[in-house]
């Protein structure tokens, strides 16, 4: 039997691509990492860059990606404390991953029909963006 300390709380698929799919499924969880590729964030920071999610959910969707290893967690001792989360060096890995998803996601709309239907991916290659191009 595994070491139960290094456990997950829930446990996670044992093939490794459900494993994977497991880790990054959630409507937010992609947008969250996104928005932690370029730095460190506040809670109210990542709410204001989104909208559309309550802040229980947030909270819940950085708890679990905590928990995987994909985000951490730091508080600072200031008066009121200050939390910041921040990608992991694992969670940074999931950059190439979710680009090539939301590209093969727009193939896939192509390949239906249905490209007029759908955003824009928000998860572009960092070196490919216009403040690295100037």
């Amino acid at each position: 039997m595994p070491d139960s300390k290094r456990m997950p709380i829930k446990r996670l698929p044992m093939l490794p691509a459900e494993r994977a799919l497991k880790v990054i499924a959630g409507r937010w969880k992609a947008v969250i990492l996104y928005h932690l590729f370029d730095g460190p964030r506040r809670l109210s920071a990542l709410k204001t860059l989104m909208p559309g999610i309550t802040q229980k959910v947030l909270i819940q969707q950085l708890r679990e990606m905590e928990e995987h290893g994909l985000v951490s967690r730091e508080i600072f001792a200031e008066v009121p404390s200050r939390v910041e989360y921040s990608a992991t060096r694992l969670g940074l890995s999931l950059e190439p991953i979710l680009l090539a998803l939301c590209q093969w996601g727009q193939h896939h709309a192509d390949e239906l029909n249905e490209a007029d239907r759908l955003a824009d991916c928000i998860i572009r290659p960092r070196q490919a963006t216009h403040a690295h191009m100037a």
